[in-house]
């Protein structure tokens, strides 16, 4: 398994529950089995940029299918693990889902309604903004103050302390380009770039700008 940024999942109730998806449990979120979905996120600490940006690339490799009365999901094998047609008729009548189905190279299809799909995604922002929210003050991240994104994380503001990034905040971007990414591929959006200011918090003034479309 690749070292990775970090792992944002849709776990336990929506897509991978009851299955043994890819994922790192060392994450000090804690997830909420009542919701609809839940995201596990573990702060990039040691990892390099290029392992970053090939888990955003596997995200990517989701594919979403909206149709007149149904939105089909196609989750890549490296998300499933080992799980089974068993294991994902279970989770489909457990969550109502019209059909999951295990595809021959070990990715799975989930067909669900759109009122279904519309839920995931309220939940998805609830989430993620409930996760930037952790970031702020935290141990890897003690000189953010305030993260704010636009609707559809495409473009994040970044206010903190620190009159020049630190390695950790420097590593943040990844983060911030994977919740972008991640929320328009579920939505079945296309997003060109994921747009970072990091704002001095006393002076007002931009201190570092990242795109994801020029990071390499």
């Amino acid at each position: 398994m690749r070292k990775k940024l970090f792992i944002v999942l849709l776990t336990s109730s929506i897509i991978f529950s009851g299955c043994g998806g890819k994922s790192d449990t060392s994450t000090s979120s804690t997830t909420n089995s009542k919701t609809a979905s839940s995201l596990n996120t573990e702060a990039p600490q040691d990892t390099s940029s290029s392992d970053g940006l090939d888990d955003l690339e596997s995200i990517g490799d989701v594919e979403v299918e909206k149709n007149l009365f149904s939105v089909e999901l196609k989750i890549p094998a490296d998300f499933m693990g080992e799980t089974t047609q068993e294991e994902l008729d279970k989770t489909a009548k457990e969550h109502g889902y019209q059909s999951i189905t295990l595809n021959d190279d070990g990715s799975a299809t989930y067909i669900m309604t759109k009122a279904q799909h519309e839920e995931l995604m309220q939940e998805m922002v609830q989430n993620i903004n409930s996760e930037l929210e952790k970031m702020i003050g935290s141990e890897d991240y003690p000189n953010f103050t305030e993260i704010k994104a636009n609707d559809d994380f495409t473009s994040f503001e970044i206010r903190t302390k620190s009159k020049k990034l630190d390695l950790n905040e420097s590593i943040s971007s990844l983060v911030f380009y994977t919740f972008g990414g991640m929320y328009n591929i579920f939505n079945g959006t296309k997003a060109e770039n994921v747009h970072l200011d990091y704002i001095n918090d006393k002076t007002d003034k931009i201190i570092e700008s990242y795109d994801s479309s020029k990071a390499q």
